[in-house]
């Protein structure tokens, strides 16, 4: 019986339940629906479950497979995680938004045809704006709507791809496609959900106005999500090569400039999600291996960072760096679990950034350039997640004094739990490994490659030492691609906005100039009310009868 439920099952009962339930038993669905989406993910066999049939479409929404199971472990993993960090979280939107979020992450990574794909890629949209708008700002609610609005025309790209797909005789089942035609328009869908810019301006605005757990759960399935379509459907596509190394290096540079410590992390999720996709795009065994364990480390690393810089927003109430400093004493868990996540983004040894990273770079070894660049996106990363943030976070002399308060025991247990992770399939990265798509034959712990990785984090350590005086702290916005969105809107305000107003009034003068020298029939009575309920129960006895035969 327990082979045919679905991962995602406990998770939507979870969201039902969070509907309804007080909040000392609503703070406990969370934690335990991820679990028991973790045993089901773990243990279900392979193949596809059972097939139905809607409107003439077969529905295959049970569909497992290495690459599936992959996702849906992980998601599961941090799904309950997460529950645990928001422990101390009451708002009844906050759980039915992050169960339904969570169930959406399944039902994508585990769908075998397009519908249901398509159904649980808009459903995750939906609940991620809530837990965007859970933020309880209107910062967060216009974020809020920014994400939804964004993320609907990308699933329109992909609904309308679906549809040409099938209406030109494609498959039902999610399979391969060619970037050409409707395939085009699916490519350009999952694009929007991986943040590949200029279309990533979304994640770096909604992620940071968020609640602090909710940050957790979005930072964790949006863009993997993508990162799984993408290799389920566009695997050894070249240009996601060079759209993977723009995206690793676009990530790193606006992240060094970021000022906001979780637009800062956002704009890594960009960069790190970079190195994804160019593995996807070299195609190879090796490579989709390594974007799968890098998606899988990712989200557990990148978990870890948003849960220690939500803590330091719960303990001080701000987050900017220029209004932080000198937390290391008042928050010394916290900083060590950070420094847990931050080497482990950098790829430093030991930890599953580097394994993960190490399998991407090694498929690139035939591609200098690219493997070179990628390189060169790490010290980046190093520079800005690993120094500059902890630097000014916990060990610089504080802006302004701060009351700190107390982390809770549930994020700390959280945190303590996520990194434990990071270091266990980091010092026994077979665990890792055995998990992904295609066996892979790499061994990471050699001496030279642990040395070139050391030599390279010692050198940008102390690069970042000689030029640490020239760092100042400023409260700075970096608006990135916004100031061309925002410019092209203010230019269609003004202009396009207005003659479109001007020639709508001008078409409204001519209809009714046109309507007035028309003779005018005879007025007459309007029906009663009693022939509209006649009218009414026919249609209601009608559908019932029709339901009948």
């Amino acid at each position: 019986m327990t082979d045919e439920l679905h991962p995602a099952a406990p998770l939507l009962v979870a969201a039902l339940l969070a509907a309804v339930t007080p909040p000392a038993l609503r703070r406990l669905l969370l934690p335990a629906a991820g679990t028991a989406a973790l045993a089901l993910a773990w243990s279900a066999p392979e193949g596809g479950g059972a097939v139905v049939t809607l409107m003439g479409q077969p529905l295959s929404p049970l569909r497992v497979d290495a690459l599936g199971r992959a996702f849906a472990i992980v998601f599961a993993i941090v799904t309950a995680l997460g529950g645990v960090y928001a422990l101390d979280v009451e708002r009844r939107r906050f759980h039915v938004g992050a169960a339904v979020a969570a169930a959406a992450g399944q039902a994508i990574v585990l769908a075998g045809d397009w519908i249901t794909f398509y159904l649980a890629w808009e459903t995750l949209a939906v609940a991620s704006f809530v837990l965007v708008a859970d933020g309880g700002t209107a910062r967060a609610r216009a974020a809020g709507v920014r994400y939804l609005l964004v993320h609907a025309a990308g699933g329109a790209c992909l609904l309308a791809g679906v549809v040409w797909h099938r209406a030109t005789g494609g498959e039902a089942v999610v399979s391969a496609l060619e970037p050409a035609g409707p395939g085009m328009l699916v490519l350009l869908g999952f694009l929007v959900n991986a943040a590949v810019p200029p279309l990533h301006a979304w994640l770096t605005d909604a992620y940071p106005e968020s609640a602090p757990a909710g940050g957790v759960l979005l930072s964790a399935f949006a863009t993997k999500a993508a990162v799984y379509a993408l290799a389920r459907v566009f695997a050894g596509t070249d240009l996601l090569v060079w759209a993977g190394v723009m995206m690793a290096l676009w990530g790193v540079v606006f992240a060094f400039l970021e000022d906001d410590v979780r637009r800062l992390l956002g704009y890594h999720i960009v960069s790190q999600v970079g190195y994804m996709v160019a593995g996807v795009g070299l195609g190879t065994s090796l490579a989709l291996s390594g974007a799968v364990a890098h998606a899988f480390s990712h989200i557990l690393y990148k978990g870890l960072l948003f849960m220690a810089t939500g803590a330091l927003i719960h303990a001080t109430g701000r987050r900017r760096l220029s209004q932080l400093g000198g937390l290391a004493g008042a928050v010394p868990a916290t900083l060590v679990f950070y420094m847990v996540g931050a080497l482990s983004i950098s790829g430093a040894p030991l930890l599953n950034g580097f394994v993960s990273k190490s399998l991407v770079l090694a498929a690139a070894h035939g591609r200098p350039t690219v493997e070179w660049l990628l390189t060169l996106a790490s010290v980046g990363t190093f520079l800005s997640v690993g120094l500059k943030l902890p630097v000014l976070a916990f060990g610089a002399a504080p802006t302004a004094a701060a009351v700190v308060r107390r982390v809770p025991a549930g994020m700390l247990g959280a945190m303590a739990g996520a990194s434990v992770l990071c270091v266990l399939f980091g010092v026994a990265p077979s665990l890792l490994y055995a998990l992904m798509p295609a066996p892979v034959d790499y061994a990471p712990y050699t001496a030279g490659h642990v040395v070139e990785t050391l030599e390279l984090l010692a050198g940008t350590a102390i690069a970042f030492l000689v030029l640490r005086r020239t760092l100042t702290r400023k409260a700075t916005v970096t608006l990135d691609l916004d100031r061309v969105y925002i410019a092209v809107g203010g230019w269609v305000r003004r202009r396009v906005a207005v003659a479109a107003s001007q020639a709508a009034r001008a078409a409204e003068l001519l209809v009714e100039t046109a309507v007035s020298d028309m003779p005018l029939a005879p007025p007459r009575a309007s029906p009663p009310v009693g022939y509209a309920i006649l009218l009414t129960l026919a249609a209601v006895a009608l559908l019932i009868a029709a339901r009948g035969r």
